[in-house]
């Protein structure tokens, strides 16, 4: 059965560019999907197309159990989305913000005042309640936007990089309130610059790139793919790094890679802290002084590049639309 968030062979394209080129995605009903891929590669097309905001070309889109080009108004009733930009009036209050959102909801007003106050609490913005919003740093006008996204507590939620520009405290306060969401049972779809937050927040992880799915699977299935522990050394004087090299190649279940600048030594392995302690007595053995050495597992940022031939973005989406290379 499909989950609350599906798609099957999503085509999108504009003129000549292709954004989109069969797209499948199925998100159970209470976890969050983490949509990853370089810049240009359909992200944000995707959510547009998943939230009636764009109509696909061909293939078709369940959300919340409703078809999302036969169904478009009860789609839109039942999920929320928190786009690239803060998307508030400046010149209004943020608790009168709120109170928009949820009469443009039809939501009696004495309803939204009440709804207005609560996310107003939640997100940490009370003491701003009856500022006019263009007085808000970016973080206040970031947790706003997110907080107006919730205002009819939807059962699917789309953020799109919800966090962009975020300093850690505010970052962290809105995965706390992720966290608080998906625990309640929302659904929820996030694309995200930071591979960090992924790795933090999704249950289940997919990869795109020239507008398609490359690799789906949770964050520890991903890392698999690209190989197991990795030893990094660092020696203290560079003649000594053909002789730790050797070394490594003794312990090394692959090619030792070698970063003559900044006298590093990496190479893959298998054995863990025990092995780590062996490398150290070897290296100490042979007289080699090192800085640093350490043992490490992949991280996103090696699936990444792994899967796409190149590190993350830093930033996806100019002026709002999808920068399509």
């Amino acid at each position: 059965m499909p989950g609350a968030i599906y798609a099957e062979g999503l085509v999108k394209t504009f003129g000549d560019v292709r954004a989109l080129d069969g797209v499948d995605l199925d998100v159970p009903e209470g976890t969050v999907l983490g949509l990853l891929g370089p810049n240009g590669a359909g992200k944000t097309t995707t959510v547009r197309c998943l939230t009636t905001l764009l109509n696909p070309d061909s293939g078709s889109a369940v959300v919340a159990g409703m078809d999302v080009l036969k169904n478009p108004d009860a789609v839109r009733r039942s999920i929320g989305l928190s786009g690239q930009f803060a998307a508030v009036d400046e010149y209004l209050t943020g608790r009168e913000n709120l109170q928009m959102v949820g009469q443009l909801y039809q939501m009696r007003a004495k309803e939204a005042k009440a709804r207005a106050v609560e996310l107003l609490e939640q997100f940490d913005l009370t003491d701003a309640a009856d500022r006019p919003t263009k007085t808000y740093s970016g973080g206040m006008r970031r947790r706003l936007d997110l907080a107006a996204a919730l205002v009819v507590s939807p059962p699917v939620m789309f953020m799109d990089e919800p966090t962009t520009g975020l300093d850690p405290r505010n970052r962290q306060l809105l995965w706390d309130v992720i966290k608080r969401l998906v625990s309640g049972g929302t659904t929820l779809l996030l694309t995200t610059q930071y591979l960090e937050e992924a790795d933090h927040l999704a249950h289940d992880i997919a990869v795109v790139d020239h507008g398609r799915v490359i690799a789906t699977g949770t964050s520890d299935q991903l890392k698999a793919r690209t190989g197991g522990e990795r030893v990094e050394v660092v020696v203290h004087q560079r003649e000594d790094i053909q002789s730790a090299s050797e070394v490594l190649r003794g312990f090394g279940k692959g090619e030792t890679t070698v970063e003559d600048h900044m006298r590093k030594l990496t190479v893959p392995v298998a054995g863990g802290a025990k092995l780590l302690a062996e490398v150290i007595r070897e290296l100490d053995t042979r007289g080699i002084e090192i800085d640093d050495i350490g043992l490490r597992r992949p991280t996103l940022d090696d699936v990444f590049l792994s899967l796409t031939g190149h590190v993350a973005e830093t930033k996806d989406e100019e002026n709002g639309k999808e920068a399509v290379k």
